[in-house]
């Protein structure tokens, strides 16, 4: 679904009422504020959604750019919501979960922050990003739950094991690894960038996109004329996955 951003307000689905634990995982790794990362204003709308229904945990989990902690981009980035756990991936336990694909693309198992095994209801916001000429979206989003101390690699980029896979593809198990129950897309802005997102050029766009996060990144991707390689990955294999394991 797509909505006016100016009249955004965040309505809590059915399953946040009776949800103990709800996780946000936003967009956040860079210290530089909105489009680079997702909008206060817009973060702020959702926890004052969920706080209509429910007096839930709120746990925010992201990891900053090259290690940088993420007690200091939460606070440059005016994060500073009451009632609201604000954690780093780095300082996180992991565990070793396995992916529900019969054929994963390249990544059998990931390992997560283990405080995600323990949320009733996932929700990632994500801004309207294109790089490279591909969509970086709700599930891309995703990646930076995965701790970069597992996913290193040799060579200087953050989790270049992965990147040495087949980013796309990875990014695909992972969205079946990881069934998140929602996803935002900040589109008031799109962010075209040639590499790093703190370098890119914006247009206003005005629209904020909601909903199951494989529907909301193929809208945003053919809105942003983009081809989202993930896309068609995870479109190929839904054939595969049990009901029991279909995201949202």
């Amino acid at each position: 679904m797509i909505v006016d951003a100016s009249n955004f307000t965040f309505q809590a689905p059915p399953q946040v009422i009776r949800a103990r634990r709800i996780l946000v995982k936003p967009d956040a790794s860079y210290p530089v504020p909105y489009p680079v990362s997702a909008s206060r204003a817009l973060l702020a709308a959702v926890v004052a959604g969920i706080r209509k229904v429910s007096d839930a945990d709120i746990i925010f989990l992201e990891s900053g750019h090259e290690g940088r902690p993420m007690t200091e981009i939460y606070r440059a980035l005016h994060y500073n919501f009451p009632r609201v756990l604000m954690l780093d991936v780095r300082n996180s336990v992991c565990v070793e979960v396995e992916n529900p694909l019969t054929h994963p693309f390249v990544m059998p198992t990931f390992w997560i922050p283990n405080i995600i095994l323990s949320c009733d209801y996932l929700i990632t916001v994500s801004c309207f990003k294109v790089v490279r000429n591909s969509g970086h979206f709700s599930i891309t989003n995703l990646l930076n739950l995965l701790p970069d101390s597992k996913y290193h690699g040799d060579g200087p980029q953050e989790r270049g094991m992965l990147y040495s896979l087949g980013i796309q593809k990875v990014i695909a198990d992972l969205y079946f690894t990881l069934p998140f129950d929602l996803g935002i897309i900040d589109a008031q802005k799109k962010l075209i960038c040639p590499d790093e997102p703190s370098h890119g050029v914006e247009e206003q766009f005005g629209k904020v996109f909601i909903g199951d996060l494989y529907e909301v990144d193929s809208e945003a991707s053919e809105v942003a004329g983009v081809d989202t390689e993930y896309l068609r990955l995870i479109e190929a294999a839904e054939a595969e996955v049990e009901p029991e394991h279909t995201p949202g």
